[in-house]
């Protein structure tokens, strides 16, 4: 067993060079000197680095994350880096995205998606930002301001949550126990934005004043004109604080901002059949989103 030990060791040695200095190590299967900047290099003229592969669903399964953890998706197709509580993508092998280009996503349902479903989203300008034309989690642009459908509804979020809800009329998914009361000092934490997560680096929730922005430039004063808009914003209803029951879909729309009004309020654009305005909810209830990117 010994001499079978000790040829295996050999055969390591005639394969590659480790040298170990004071301050660096060097990997290769030739002698050389590691840079003196370098705590670790490794050359090679025949072979490259592998790092960790990994779904989506498997790099979110991640516990506590260092900060600038390397891996490559085999999702999205990207290598993405672990950067202030959120997966930042560094480079894909898709073509680069320009606005008006569609977005096609598939989500996978757990802590933030609620079910699996692959969404094409279109992309629209709008002073200065690039928007998604329906909701987030939406199978379809709304065909009316009072598209009562749940296909164009898309999924419901309570503020600062990453955990999106769909809701078919009768049932919720997930139907966990509902949280009917929200305090807490934030603005919608960049970490639990399902913008980000879901649609990838630079989308984002909007800010109260992006909504206030919006509002104003497009002069609504009610459902018709939200969705007569490029942005095509619909009433799609809302899930109520006290219990996550679905109400006024197909009469009232609610869109969150980022933008928290307290510790148990946050801004929202609202609108319905005789008025448009930005106003402030208790964070427990579920309103839809809507994504941007700069």
């Amino acid at each position: 067993m010994r001499k079978l030990i000790n040829l295996v060791l050999i055969i390591s040695s005639m394969l590659i060079s480790v040298q170990i200095y004071t301050q660096n190590v060097g990997i290769s299967a030739n002698v050389f000197t590691p840079d003196a900047s370098a705590i670790l290099e490794i050359q090679s003229t025949s072979a490259g680095l592998l790092i960790p592969r990994m779904t989506t669903a498997q790099r979110n399964a991640i516990a506590n994350p260092a900060q600038s953890l390397l891996i490559y998706n085999l999702t999205t197709k990207c290598l993405e880096i672990y950067e202030d509580g959120a997966w930042q993508q560094i480079w894909c092998s898709t073509p680069p995205f320009s606005c008006g280009d569609n977005l096609t996503v598939t989500h996978t349902a757990g802590s933030v998606a609620p079910v699996n479903k692959t969404v094409t989203y279109g992309t629209v300008s709008y002073i200065n930002k690039c928007w998604i034309t329906r909701n987030l989690g939406a199978s379809n642009q709304a065909s009316s301001a009072t598209d009562a459908t749940e296909a164009s509804a898309g999924w419901y979020w309570q503020f600062n949550r990453k955990q999106g809800y769909k809701h078919d009329g009768t049932n919720r998914t997930p139907n966990t126990t509902w949280i009917s009361s929200i305090d807490e000092s934030s603005d919608w934490l960049p970490a639990n934005d399902p913008c980000t997560i879901l649609l990838g680096t630079g989308w984002r929730i909007p800010t109260k004043t992006e909504w206030e922005n919006a509002d104003n430039t497009g002069g609504w004063d009610n459902y018709t004109e939200t969705y007569n808009s490029v942005l095509k914003l619909h009433a799609a209803g809302y899930l109520d604080y006290s219990g996550g029951s679905l109400d006024t879909r197909g009469s009232y729309g609610y869109y969150w901002s980022s933008t928290q009004n307290s510790s148990t309020s946050g801004g929202t654009l609202g609108f319905g059949g005789g008025s448009s305005y930005m106003g402030s909810n208790p964070k427990a209830y579920g309103f839809s989103l809507r994504c941007l990117r700069d």
